[in-house]
């Protein structure tokens, strides 16, 4: 690969330099005007040019949203001086804050993208928020200006009261026809700031993401602050002290391409030839072997999972596999945590903690797709913490861990929602929060049609369908926006399901007291379509503690004992009747009921694909 030749050489002077990056809501335009940017700089030739094209991966491609945030690098000339702009597109999802916090910290400037059809959404303004705590400048910008239904006026007014700026430094613009793309370029090289450091200083570079390549190891992407980095030296990690020889290093444009360094303030690819995923850590600070720098740059704040859900192999000697997938896919979603777990039911698999179901439903999809793997994720839950009688305190991460005897107190982890909803839905949204234990906070209207309001809801009731009801409720106008705001004590029971009277773990599930019975009837409903029948009845009950809430029972499979009696006395046909009612009688108390694996993975799965592949199997 050779350096392209419209590209600033590497190793430009700071003041020739500007890093951004684009930070908006789901759907409103990000990989579009990233698209138009790639195209007027002449990074990418006309031919090679596809819609959304830093959406790199298949799912994203499929959804139309962006998981990962991609770096690229662009030249931009104003009166004549040629400056080098480091762009990041980053992901709209409120799942994929932590991609998006990491970006910020690589940058000097933020465009804030805001739809001109729609307004500003709670996950812009939580973006916005994340970006003035970088201290970063922002650029607000207007898009699809071109859309018949678009109000700019109307929309530029309520972002520059937000903001605190004059409606006239509103840009707008449209990605899909490039309208008022060149005069944002020629605003960043304006308003953003260059960055600074010290070049005769010992280097130091700040790892803001990794991705695994099957051939050439882990490629290590970086912001240089202090020094700068030349091929063919040895380089350490300053957490792990490991030392690596320097194979390769370059910018995206778009592209990797190889050039002869990274100076203060550039952001680029190092390739050392590593395979060992642990050996690269996102937050970790790069520095020379020789002439080492004596104090990191302090990393990143790591994520907390909100919610938790077992991964198991659907065959159990893809485990080693599965472990592996995991360690690189780490390695390109810092966000992600796991740890082994065992299940009766399931086997040997992990339990791995997310930033939200859509999460969660991506790197399944990710783990299959990537890695060729099957595999069964059980229902999400979060944590809680169980505090007993006599002052000890126990952290139940799964059902089968919440501990029985006298309980003083359960708490669960709260959220702080924002909800942004036009003032006709206002009765709707209320009526939904109150019905899922939600606690009103305020309620700001952004302009005359549009409300926020703050809510105070337990995670456990937002993490499955929440979102999707208050999509439905409101026409699909409202957005939501969460951050953990710690735990509350509530009236929490652990359920059980027994099968014959014994307790199947995998089953439990811990609900708040008035959600209990419909648990507990939904899971003996299921479970008795799933579970065959047996030469006896088996009785399937919902429990807490020792008092039975729900029941249902697996009928016997009827032997007709009697068809070969013509005739006769009646007392012979009744001898043969007591004589099966023993034998059933003596099989229910020596026999255990066999529970199929499609039922566990029907009744346990966060989706009804998973049920089908376990009755393929």
């Amino acid at each position: 690969m050779t350096t392209d030749p419209r590209i600033v050489p590497a190793a430009t002077a700071p003041e020739l330099l500007r890093n951004f990056c684009i930070i908006a809501h789901i759907d409103h335009g990000k990989s579009t005007l990233a698209d138009r940017m790639l195209g007027i700089t002449g990074v990418l030739e006309e031919r090679l040019q596809k819609a959304q094209y830093l959406d790199r991966m298949d799912i994203e491609r499929e959804r139309g949203i962006t998981i990962k945030s991609q770096a690229v690098r662009m030249p931009w000339h104003v009166e004549g001086s040629p400056f080098a702009l480091n762009m990041i597109d980053t992901p709209g999802h409120v799942d994929f804050t932590y991609e998006v916090s990491r970006s910020l910290a690589a940058c000097e400037g933020a465009v804030l993208l805001v739809d001109a059809a729609q307004g500003i959404e709670a996950q812009t303004l939580a973006n916005l928020y994340l970006a003035m705590e970088n201290d970063l400048t922002i650029i607000p910008v207007l898009n699809k200006i071109d859309l018949p239904s678009a109000e700019p006026d109307r929309y530029a007014a309520e972002l520059a009261q937000l903001i605190g700026c004059d409606v006239d430094d509103v840009l707008r613009v449209s990605g899909k026809t490039g309208e008022g793309v060149p005069e944002l370029l020629d605003r960043v090289v304006r308003d953003i700031p260059h960055p600074v450091g010290d070049a005769n200083a010992p280097t130091r570079a700040m790892i803001f993401d990794s991705v695994y390549d099957s051939y050439r190891g882990v490629v290590t992407y970086v912001r240089v602050v202090d020094g700068d980095l030349k091929p063919r030296e040895k380089i350490a990690m300053m957490s792990t002290l490991a030392t690596h020889d320097l194979l390769e290093i370059g910018v995206i444009s778009p592209e990797p391409t190889p050039t002869k360094g990274l100076g203060v303030g550039e952001v680029g690819y190092l390739i050392t030839g590593v395979k060992d995923v642990r050996l690269s850590k996102v937050g970790d600070t790069v520095t020379r072997a020789k002439g080492r720098a004596e104090t990191s740059l302090g990393g990143y704040r790591d994520p907390k999972p909100m919610v938790y859900s077992g991964l198991f192999p659907l065959d159990g000697s893809d485990f080693p596999v599965l472990r592996d997938a995991l360690d690189k896919l780490q390695l390109n979603d810092a966000a992600l945590v796991y740890e082994p777990e065992s299940s009766v039911a399931l086997g040997f698999g992990f339990r791995c903690g997310y930033l939200g179901l859509l999460h969660l439903e991506i790197v399944r999809d990710r783990l299959e797709r990537e890695f060729n793997l099957d595999l069964i994720s059980t229902a999400p839950n979060v944590v809680y913490t169980v505090r007993m009688e006599d002052g000890k305190e126990i952290t139940v991460t799964n059902p089968s861990e919440f501990p029985g005897g006298k309980i003083a107190e359960v708490r669960e982890p709260v959220v702080k929602a924002t909800i942004l909803v036009p003032s006709e839905f206002i009765g709707s949204v209320m009526e939904l929060c109150q019905e899922r234990r939600g606690q009103m906070g305020t309620m700001n209207y952004i302009s005359e049609t549009r409300v926020e309001m703050h809510y105070t809801l337990p995670l456990a009731e937002i993490v499955f369908d929440f979102f999707d009801q208050l999509k439905s409720r409101t026409k699909g106008y409202a957005s939501l926006d969460y951050e953990p705001d710690g735990e509350a004590a509530s009236d929490l029971v652990k359920v059980d399901i027994l099968l014959q009277g014994e307790q199947v773990d995998a089953f439990s599930a811990i609900v708040h007291k008035d959600a209990a019975y419909a648990y507990g009837v939904s899971m003996v409903g299921k479970l008795k379509d799933l579970i065959d029948r047996q030469q006896y009845e088996v009785p399937i009950q919902a429990a807490i503690g020792a008092r039975i809430i729900a029941r249902e029972t697996i009928r016997a499979i009827r032997k007709d004992v009697l068809a070969k009696c013509y005739g006769g006395d009646i007392s012979r046909k009744r001898k043969l009747l007591e004589k099966q009612k023993a034998g059933k009688k003596r099989m229910k108390n020596i026999g255990s009921v066999e529970v199929p694996p499609e039922a566990f993975i029907a009744a346990l799965s966060t989706s009804d694909d998973s049920a089908a592949k376990g009755k393929k199997k």
